[in-house]
């Protein structure tokens, strides 16, 4: 069931890159203790705006009754069936307190110049019982004021400047200190909205005028209550983060950890001679895929070493075994018949002995020759003019040779020793296979330079085209050919990003040498 679902999803993973995948990580570590201190700040805010909000309705109630029994208050008015526009006026919040200044605590208040409106203080008596048990409930504080800010009790609050916008008709909220306040808590100094108390003023209307005013006060809930009493949405809040976190170590062990355990376990397996390259995983990063197809074909190019090594290796004892055999033989003979031999005798003994000695000295050179090719590396900035190699190749040739190679050739991206070496092999080749005549042409197609090496020799038999450049073998070995000429050649062009490859020709040998052009 769960190998289904990862391969409904594999598709539609997105491919990412390893920095990527970190820089995620890093990044939402690094912004978790911001995003706690926002979302606390935010809670917090929306703590204060939620009192605020619950003053203006408690304030708009009261200043409501407040003002349809004012003396002289015309009568109440029937909402109609279909308000008109701009009959609904919501009153939002207005507090922030990432912006809004904490003004000082409420100063002590001076006695008014003038006792306070006897309407108001009327107006005050008879709504009394309303706020005590309104203030039961809400916990805020209220006071009727008359039209010059002045209390039932002679207090001017005229000075204050929430009373002040009132008395201009504006409602207003404002941030005080909270002089009274006792911190119960050891973390409370970490809430700022824990020693602020709000302050909301709100005019008494009658008609247009502004007859009085209503002022309420109340502290806001304190964050750790609220955090207490909200604590199923915090829990919701962590279970979400600790979700996004195990999202982050899941797409980590996915992307990152999980495939390079599964290769580095391959690679155990590959080192101790068996094993299977893991097919690589789709929802692995971009590195880890390339670190995947790096692998694969490292371990396809151990695998074809490791191939031509053992072949290599039951080639070289196989080749040197008959000339070994040969001189152990002979010696063998002469150490027990040398007197009884005639001269005759004794001399082809030794002529043996001396041909497979030079025998077994070609196979040597030649072996390292094909040392030296393997190990040769590309030459950075090579450009070689083909005529001089094709010049010298003919002159050394030993029997005619035709070049056909213009000047315009382009040069190509190979050093000069291995267009030597290669067209030497070529043309002792084809002189060894008995041809006559030779020829090398030279054509510029694309990118590569195409160098054409034909003779008129007995060609290539069809059964020894599929063999022709595996090292040691040779169709001449009675002649003393060692086999490894071609291997050589196509080993060094290798080195050059070039390659060497049998054409089609009528009678004789074609070998066509592909070379890269030089930058």
């Amino acid at each position: 069931m769960i190998e289904r679902l990862k391969d409904l999803i594999a598709p539609w993973w997105p491919v990412m890159r390893l920095r990527t995948i970190l820089f995620g990580v890093l990044a939402f570590a690094a912004a978790m203790p911001a995003i706690g201190a926002i979302s606390l700040r935010v809670y917090e805010n929306t703590l204060v705006r939620q009192t605020e909000a619950e003053l203006v309705a408690q304030g708009a109630a009261l200043v409501a009754v407040a003002a349809t029994r004012w003396p002289g208050a015309p009568p109440p008015v029937a909402r109609p069936d279909k308000p008109p526009d701009g009959y609904f006026r919501p009153e939002f919040t207005t507090i922030d307190l990432s912006r809004d200044p904490v003004l000082p605590e409420r100063p002590v208040l001076a006695p008014a110049r003038q006792p306070a409106d006897p309407q108001a203080v009327a107006i005050a008596r008879e709504i009394e019982p309303i706020v005590e048990r309104t203030t039961r409930t809400t916990l805020a504080s209220a006071e009727v004021l008359d039209r010059h800010g002045v209390s039932a009790s002679g207090e001017d609050y005229s000075v204050l400047p929430e009373v002040r916008a009132a008395l201009a008709g504006r409602p207003r909220t404002v941030l005080r200190e909270n002089g009274e306040l006792q911190r119960r808590y050891r973390f409370e100094w970490l809430s700022k909205a824990g020693g602020i108390r709000l302050h909301h003023a709100r005019p008494i209307l009658v008609g247009d005028r502004v007859e009085g005013v209503v002022l309420l006060s109340r502290s806001p809930r304190a964050l750790f209550r609220g955090l207490y009493e909200d604590r199923g949405k915090f829990a919701l809040a962590a279970g979400v983060i600790l979700i996004l976190v195990a999202v982050m170590a899941s797409l980590i062990s996915r992307g990152v950890t999980r495939p390079i355990e599964t290769l580095s376990a391959a690679a155990r397996e590959v080192a101790g001679g068996g094993g299977e390259i893991p097919r690589t995983p789709r929802t692995a990063a971009v590195e880890v895929r390339d670190l995947y197809q790096d692998f694969r074909a490292m371990a396809d190019r151990i695998e074809r070493r490791s191939g031509y090594l053992r072949d290599f290796a039951a080639a070289v004892s196989h080749e040197f075994k008959t000339p070994l055999a040969g001189i152990t033989g002979a010696v063998e003979l002469l150490q027990d018949h040398f007197e009884t031999m005639s001269p005759t005798e004794r001399r082809r003994f030794l002529d043996n002995i001396a041909g497979d000695s030079e025998r077994l000295n070609q196979l040597v050179t030649r072996l390292l020759d094909l040392a030296r090719a393997d190990m040769a590396s590309p030459e950075a900035g090579a450009a070689s003019d083909l005529t001089e190699p094709v010049r010298r190749a003919a002159d050394a040739a030993g029997f005619p040779v035709t070049v056909d190679v213009s000047r315009d050739i382009p040069a190509v991206a190979a050093p000069m020793t291995t267009l030597d070496s290669v067209l030497t092999i070529l043309l002792q080749n084809a002189r060894q296979a008995g041809a006559r005549h030779a020829a090398i042409a030279a054509t510029a197609q694309g990118a590569e330079v195409v160098l054409t090496v034909t003779d008129d020799g007995p060609g290539v038999p069809a059964a020894d085209r599929e063999r022709l450049f595996e090292p040691f073998f040779t169709s001449r070995r009675a002649e003393g050919g060692t086999g490894l000429g071609l291997s050589i050649a196509r080993s060094l062009l290798a080195a050059s990003h070039a390659r060497i490859e049998l054409g089609e020709g009528g009678g004789g040998a074609v070998f066509r040498v592909i070379l890269p052009r030089a930058n």
